[in-house]
């Protein structure tokens, strides 16, 4: 075979950068040996993880697909290596290990090619999961603990509540998923299962903490948290137990700036023995890998989530590995006779044989969705999503049966006008938590942020719309009303990535311009503008950024052409941030095509977990 060029095959370009370029280059350097296959694959590799995967999966090499997606139209004219040549040739490089070996890239027995870190990353937590999975813990007075049940979740009847069997699991487990779309009660299910934790225990020395991957999600929590204590009738010990505050997993860890490192790690643990992790689905495996290391050995870690949601912005997709996304899944035989002990009767679940509970017992699918039993259409529409049935998701849209959903046709309307009319009557409100309200009660979200449905152009239109309402001069870049939206976290001033503000005049400092943000208990936490960390104007806001968030109404705005990152996952999230009503702007066959499509993340942390004979990885 013709020997890779540099100049010919990686040139910068949207997939490959300048940055995975220089990384191809040390890696010849420090092999001592002038490969183009060894070029190509370290190129590839730090591509991948930037574009949010694990690992290189060489069989990709075979894929026309991807071969386009990296190298453009003229892919077949490039020499790619066939998979026997490349690992061939990885295989005997000096930079490349296998697992466990002290190299810059780890290629595993599966052909998947890995930056050091993330395989480590990746074992560590495969690690900690299994460990925790395999054994079922025993209730110390299993008669109170029914008795219990029987408080919280009511005497059984017929029918499975999985709320309860949450509960049950997570007693039985040290490692517990609960996972369910919107509205289906994950906090207000694991607010119970902290007050039968604490009656199991002594509620003076549990330790718990709450925490999320966002500013954002852990106020969300935390207010959560406050709101089902109010609902529930604890007794004054237990309900005193439960923690209000919850953290971002940055900050729990021991943020250390310009570091990849935390305080916590395996050297200096937490101290806890219940960790409650919420938007699970948003945690990076780098992130997810370095908190299970920071647990002391006999905490158990609860993680909350929608495995159907888009995955984190960084590297791997935890959450759907962990659960299998796309797999159907059921009990096994041991864990099933343990649930149904428990339980109180005869569960009509099927179960499997197998040598021993795992994985599979600790996962949790509630089924229920609250919040959309009078909101049927949203309900509706995002099952269809998620089954990837575009045909009877655009039915319903379309359909006249549900009034809280609605489909609108690029071009059929003028949609810029349609959006600038929800503006109209925007004012600045004399009572700011008014407004931080009726702002929250709608929301824009776009799927992409160029082009004229992306972000910045929809911003941008409503900026100089509301400017004009206003009567603010064009070239103001902070002026009183404006939404804004954190995108890089400040530990000095606890502002988080996805925090949202608005600039207004501030009545205590001279009616000077400060950004307000929703602090503790109703409070304001204002700070001048040029002391924020970095900062967009929100009016609208890409799907990515709402997560986590919930709107009354929202209007989902997909581009005119179809782009890889527009995916059933990313329509589902956006479908289910409105809680009221949502309305879909765009053309059916763009639609239909990101209904079809799956977010596809190359990572080995669901082999590692999922196959019970699993050889090394």
């Amino acid at each position: 075979m013709k020997k890779l060029k540099e100049p010919a095959l990686l040139q910068p370009s949207e997939t490959i950068s300048q940055l995975d370029i220089h990384f191809a280059r040390l890696m010849l350097r420090l092999s001592g040996r002038d490969d183009g296959e060894l070029y190509l694959a370290a190129a590839l590799v730090s591509s991948q993880n930037r574009a949010g995967h694990v690992c290189l999966d060489l069989s990709e090499l075979e894929n026309p697909q991807f071969l386009q997606e990296k190298f453009g139209e003229d892919f077949e004219e490039l020499p790619i290596p066939s998979v026997e040549k490349m690992t061939s040739v990885l295989s005997t490089a000096a930079v490349v290990g296998k697992p466990g070996d002290f190299q810059p890239l780890v290629l595993d027995a599966r052909n998947r090619l890995y930056l050091n870190r993330y395989w480590e990353y990746q074992e560590r937590l495969a690690q900690f999961i299994n460990h925790r999975t395999r054994d079922i813990q025993e209730i110390a007075d299993s008669g109170a603990f029914q008795g219990s049940l029987a408080d919280y979740f009511g005497e059984n009847e017929q029918g499975i509540d999985w709320q309860r069997i949450a509960a049950i699991t997570a007693m039985l487990k040290k490692f517990c998923v609960i996972t369910g779309g919107p509205g289906t009660g994950k906090t207000y299910t694991v607010a119970k299962i902290l007050a039968l934790f604490l009656e199991q225990f002594n509620p003076e020395s549990l330790r718990i903490i709450l925490a999320a991957p966002t500013g954002k999600a852990a106020v969300r929590l935390q207010e959560s948290i406050k709101q089902v204590k109010k609902e529930l009738s604890y007794s004054d010990e237990i309900k005193k137990a439960i923690p209000e505050e919850a953290s971002t997993i940055h900050r729990l860890l021991g943020y250390i700036p310009h570091s990849p490192y935390f305080r916590h790690n395996q050297d200096h643990p937490l101290e806890v023995d219940v960790m409650i992790v919420d938007e699970a689905s948003m945690v990076d495996l780098a992130l997810m890998s370095k908190l299970v290391q920071a647990l002391p050995p006999d905490a158990r870690l609860i993680l909350l989530g929608d495995n159907n949601q888009l995955a984190s912005v960084e590297a791997g997709a935890v959450l759907a590995d962990i659960c299998d996304t796309g797999q159907v899944h059921t009990y096994s035989r041991e864990f099933m006779t343990n649930l149904e002990t428990v339980y109180g009767q005869k569960l009509q679940i099927e179960a499997v044989e197998e040598k021993q509970s795992g994985i599979r017992d600790c996962i949790v699918q509630l089924q229920r969705s609250y919040r959309f039993e009078s909101q049927k259409g949203i309900g509706e529409v995002s099952r269809a999503v998620n089954l990837g049935d575009g045909e009877r998701a655009f039915e319903l849209l379309t359909g006249n049966e549900f009034a809280d959903i609605e489909w609108h046709s690029l071009g059929s309307e003028n949609i810029l006008k349609t959006i600038l009319e929800d503006f109209r009557d925007y004012t600045i409100s004399e009572e700011t938590q008014e407004l931080f309200r009726r702002f929250e009660r709608f929301r824009i979200l776009c799927a992409v942020k160029e082009g004229p449905q992306g972000v910045h152009a929809i911003n941008r239109h409503i900026e100089r719309y509301i400017k004009r309402q206003l009567r603010i001069g064009q070239r103001e870049t902070v002026y009183p009303g404006q939404p804004i939206l954190i995108t890089q976290n400040d530990y000095n001033l606890k502002l988080f990535n996805g925090d949202v503000g608005i600039i207004l005049p501030d009545p205590d400092s001279n009616h000077d311009l400060k950004a307000h943000f929703p602090g503790p208990r109703g409070m304001l936490r204002k700070f001048r503008p040029f002391r924020l960390p970095e900062y967009e104007t929100a009016y609208a806001m890409t799907v990515h950024k709402s997560q986590g968030s919930e709107f009354e109404r929202v209007l989902l705005l997909l581009p005119e052409k179809d782009s890889p990152i527009l995916t059933r996952e990313l329509i589902y999230t956006g479908i289910t941030r409105a809680a009221r009503k949502v309305e879909i702007w765009g053309n059916e066959a763009v639609f239909q095509t990101a209904v079809s499509r799956r977010i596809k993340r190359s990572s080995g942390l669901r082999d590692a977990l999922w196959e019970v004979s699993a050889g090394p990885k």
